[in-house]
């Protein structure tokens, strides 16, 4: 209703305008210097990656381009921006250089706008020229794909023939274009219909390490540029002698394509040249090494008329060293990745997730203010892989828990470390959890998507998983036996298939019965749900082994896009632990529902007592899913004594273990009643389980069992005093889709003296470096209950 009203205001405008010029009004009015000035502003979207209907805004004035500062920017700025481009509405805007860098002036700063401004001067700012930014902190903005109705005016976006998008490493030896990933290869830029080269002429080590960066590399190396100028000589010798020989032709059209040459060496003979010209378009790279994208540093275009195009050089060849995900000899990687002090959480794919660090041996996580590119690259890097494709804001990845140990990260790109970057340490006012920074990462192309499919579902992310065999020299198509299929096997293949998380993991898929694929060709399968690729998982090999024979027995799967994530507030646990001898004749309903450890049912009932140790539970979901039973309202269990309705099977196991791992004492929530007792500020409750209502735990919000409640304790009736481990592990057996389930187990220190008892060290399972994790497994226990000074 807002753009249509403002749509008419400036139709309505524009007729009186008509009107007071066809009655010569308005030939007696001299426009002022500024309305001069206005005349002569342009805007137009630039920068990379993009579409054409979005970019980094830059605007004409003075007779230079500049840009616009993303402090106090708004929807309502991007939408008069917007229709200075042509275009009906904005549906978004970036900040913090989303779309790369710009150059020359900052023209507006603080720029304020009501949404129904007919120009961008009319808003309210610092004026032309004033600013305190840096183009670190030029805005973007996203338009709606609809043009204004008769649209004249000249400031529409420029279109440059002349651009830089699709990028390619093209291997020449032949073994090489065989394998995933390719880490060697001219360097080829889509241009137009077909391929083109980079001259290679001045070409510098940091220009490769942009171009490594984009296949997913996290660093260059020295290519070996005779070997390449050998190849270019022999496939010119036999050009030569081709063209010589008798079988000339009139038109160099006709050939459809090259021959191969062969070159003399034993090795070279694997080596054949282009098929086709060497065409050049980009020269003059010059590249600083921290840029995400080739079309972000400075470089030239050959002009169409340019005679002799990169005379005495050749087209840029760039050699990469893959990440140790991603190399072939990985037997370092274990000890690499126990070093870093950063990782990702969260993400569906591998290469993105939300950025956590490891400081004083606690991992947290990265507010999200001034996070840009640059840091989110140094981050890809580290962690091997190549630059980043966003750095994203706003929790886009779920909210961590715990302590955040980073704000206002600033990176050149060029470091080693997140952590040599500058930044500001956290105070509790500075940032929340829902503010938490996220990166997307380039990572090298591996085909893994080509040998799997899924099939006979309602929606691509859903349908019986099919993977490709070649036998005999013919590609064909098996199913997978669906016994001991579960959602970690699931993970793999929506994660292999880019479908985001999986959902559910299906042994019988009898409803998607409609590919003519029949054949079980995969058996045993097992995943830790970590895997890119399923063929990189456990499984029988060749021999096929499946109990339950028939295709209606085959794996399926259903992917989402976005998953839940539960975590328990370990510190809850800590403080409210304590010990209740509670007489067996107010146990009846927890016997009933299994809460009681085995020998209760030797108690002489209903005399005598049941030792217990109770805590609270608060279970969060910082997810980007509400978190929702497996199984709909039809299947629920009514439990009469606790009068609910109970919605999963296993939800929780709570369990004392010796400090050698071995299980002494334990309870559980045999099911579950879910749902929103408290919510984040702004977030309303969705599920009660009241009156048959619906259940679940919204994103954002969490569920409370208090000590007081049944079943919420271990039963250590049993139990000898001691230094034990306690253990709280939730959605165990992974029934319902999370993001992240490395973060669903919680430990304490425990120490049992036979009348009370003492936590200590409370923590989620991956809360803690390597280093602190195993002091705690070391741990021997309080000696007593005073507090050191």
């Amino acid at each position: 209703m807002k753009t249509e009203l403002l749509y008419k205001q400036w139709e309505i405008l524009g007729l009186l305008l008509s009107l007071l010029s066809a009655m010569g009004l308005s030939q007696h009015t001299t426009p002022s210097p500024q309305q001069q000035q206005r005349g002569k502003i342009r805007f137009r979207l630039a920068g990379y990656p993009r579409k054409h209907n979005e970019g980094r805004i830059e605007v004409f004035y003075n007779d230079e381009w500049g840009t616009i500062c993303d402090d106090d920017f708004s929807m309502e700025n991007a939408f008069v921006l917007c229709r200075h481009l042509g275009f009906v509405s904005a549906t978004g805007w970036a900040h913090s250089a989303k779309y790369g860098k710009g150059t020359g002036k900052i023209w507006l700063d603080n720029v304020q706008c009501s949404g129904s401004e007919k120009h961008i001067g009319d808003c309210k700012s610092r004026g032309w020229g004033n600013s305190d930014c840096t183009h670190d902190e030029d805005a973007g903005i996203i338009c709606k794909d609809e043009r204004l109705p008769g649209f004249v005016e000249s400031n529409v976006i420029e279109v440059e023939e002349d651009r830089v998008e699709e990028i390619r490493l093209r291997p020449i030896v032949a073994s090489a274009k065989k394998r995933n990933p390719v880490t060697e290869g001219i360097v080829e830029i889509k241009y137009k219909d077909g391929w083109t080269h980079i001259c290679d002429i001045g070409w510098t080590p940091k220009n490769s390490q942009v171009i490594c960066g984009m296949m997913g590399f996290p660093m260059e190396r020295k290519a070996n540029k005779n070997f390449y100028k050998r190849i270019k000589k022999q496939a010119a010798k036999a050009k030569s002698k081709i063209i010589g020989s008798g079988n000339r032709v009139k038109s160099k059209s006709k050939f459809k394509s090259k021959p191969k040459i062969i070159v003399g060496t034993s090795s070279g003979r694997r080596l054949f040249t282009e098929r086709q010209e060497n065409t050049y378009r980009i020269h003059s790279v010059a590249c600083t090494g921290s840029e995400v994208h080739l079309s972000v540093c400075p470089l030239q275009f050959y002009k169409a008329n340019a005679t002799a195009p990169c005379e005495g050089g050749m087209p840029v060849v760039v050699s990469c060293v893959a990440g140790p995900q991603f190399a072939s000899g990985n037997g370092q990687k274990k000890k690499k990745a126990t070093s870093l002090r950063v990782r990702l959480k969260g993400g569906a794919k591998t290469g993105e997730g939300r950025v956590e660090v490891l400081k004083n041996n606690e991992w947290g996580t990265v507010c999200d203010d001034r996070w840009n590119l640059q840091a989110a690259s140094v981050v890809c890097r580290e962690l091997g892989f190549g630059s980043a494709k966003e750095a994203l804001t706003g929790a886009r990845m779920g909210q961590g828990m715990g302590p955040i140990h980073m704000n206002e990260v600033q990176c050149t790109g060029n470091e080693k470390s997140i952590w040599n970057c500058q930044y500001k340490n956290i105070t509790s006012e500075n940032c929340q959890h829902s503010e938490d920074a996220s990166i997307k990462c380039n990572i090298p192309y591996m085909g893994y998507e080509n040998s799997i499919r899924l099939s006979g579902g309602r929606t691509q992310y859903e349908g019986r998983v099919e993977v490709g065999t070649s036998s005999n020299g013919t590609h064909q198509w098996g199913l997978i036996c669906g016994e001991g299929w579960s959602t970690k096997e699931a993970m793999v293949v929506c994660r292999q298939l880019g479908l985001g998380y999986a959902n559910h993991g299906l042994q019988e898929t009898w409803y998607w019965d409609s590919s003519n694929t029949t054949e079980m060709v995969l058996s045993g399968v097992k995943c830790t749900g970590n895997e890119m690729s399923l063929s990189l998982c456990q499984h029988h090999g060749n021999n096929v082994n499946c109990k339950r024979t028939g295709s209606r027995f085959a794996a399926g799967v259903i992917c989402s896009e976005t998953a839940s994530d539960l975590i328990l507030n370990a510190p809850l646990v800590q403080q409210t632990a304590y010990i209740e001898d509670r007489p067996l004749h107010m146990l009846y309903c927890a016997a009933e529902e299994n809460c009681l450890s085995s020998s209760a049912a030797k108690a002489n009932w209903p005399y005598g007592h049941r030792r217990l140790l109770r805590f609270s539970g608060q279970i969060h979901n910082i997810g980007r899913a509400d978190f929702r039973p497996k199984l709909g309202r039809h299947s629920w269990v009514w439990h009469e004594c606790h009068r609910h309705y109970h919605s999963m099977d296993i939800f929780t196991y709570y369990d004392l273990l010796s400090l050698n791992g071995t299980k002494v004492a334990e309870g559980h929530k045999a099911s579950f009643c879910l749902e929103d007792t408290e919510c984040q500020e702004g977030i309303a409750k969705r599920y009660e389980c009241a009156n048959f209502g619906e259940q679940g735990i919204t994103v954002g919000c969490w569920d409370l069992y208090r000590h007081d409640i049944d079943c919420q304790w271990i039963d250590i009736s049993d139990v000898k005093p001691g230094n034990y481990i306690l253990q709280v592990v939730i959605n165990p057996h992974y029934e319902v889709a999370e993001s992240d389930f490395t973060n669903n187990a919680m430990k304490c220190n425990c120490k049992y003296d036979g009348h009370r008892v003492w936590l200590h060290n409370c923590h989620i399972g991956d809360a803690f470096s390597d280093e602190a994790e195993k002091r705690f497994e070391q741990y021997p226990g309080q000696l007593n209950n005073q507090i050191s000074s």
